[in-house]
C-alpha cells in the first residue's frame, strides 16, 4: 500500500520495522536485525511506544491489539510476510536468500504468517512489559522528532 504523507517521526529515507515489544519472538527478531544489519539501514520501533502508536494511528490500524509486523520504506508500508521478505532482502548474505520465498503465492505466505503471529505468545512467550533497548542499541530505535 502506498502512502501519501509520511507517518509521524518517520523521515523520508527511513526504513522502519514496527514490532510487538512484549513478544519474545518479536524481540528476538529485533535483536537479529541489530546484529546483522551492519549498515544500520533499519530503525526499530515497538508498537506499544508513543512513536509506534502514532504510526499505527496514521495507517488507521488497531492500537490495542497487534497481529503483524509492519515495515515502512519510503512511501510504502508492508505487513505480514511482505514485511518480512522486504526486510531480509536488504540484509547481507546468506539472509538475503530467504527472499526466494517470495515465489510462494501471497495467500499461502499470509496464512503461514498468521499461524505464527496469532500463536506467538503461546509458542515463544511474552514479557510483562516492553523490553527497553540497551544503551549501545538506543540509536537503532525510532525517536520522537518533536
Amino acid at each position: 500500500m502506498t502512502i501519501k504523507k509520511l507517518p509521524p517521526n518517520v523521515g523520508e529515507n527511513d526504513c522502519v520495522i514496527l514490532f510487538d515489544g512484549v513478544c519474545k519472538l518479536c524481540n528476538a527478531w529485533s535483536q537479529f536485525i541489530i546484529k546483522f544489519d551492519k549498515q544500520q539501514r533499519f530503525k526499530l520501533c515497538s508498537v506499544q511506544s508513543p512513536e509506534g502508536q502514532s504510526i499505527l494511528a496514521h495507517f488507521k490500524m488497531p492500537t490495542e491489539s497487534f497481529d503483524t509486523m509492519l515495515y515502512i520504506e519510503e512511501n510504502q508500508v508492508f505487513d505480514k510476510s511482505d514485511a518480512f521478505l522486504n526486510v531480509v532482502n536488504k540484509l547481507p548474505m546468506p539472509w538475503r536468500l530467504l527472499y526466494m520465498f517470495k515465489i510462494i503465492p501471497k495467500g499461502i505466505r499470509s496464512w503461514l504468517y498468521d499461524r505464527i503471529a496469532l500463536n506467538r505468545y503461546f509458542l515463544f512467550g511474552k514479557y510483562d512489559s516492553c523490553v527497553l533497548p540497551s544503551t549501545e542499541d538506543e540509536n537503532r530505535f525510532l525517536k520522537n522528532k518533536t
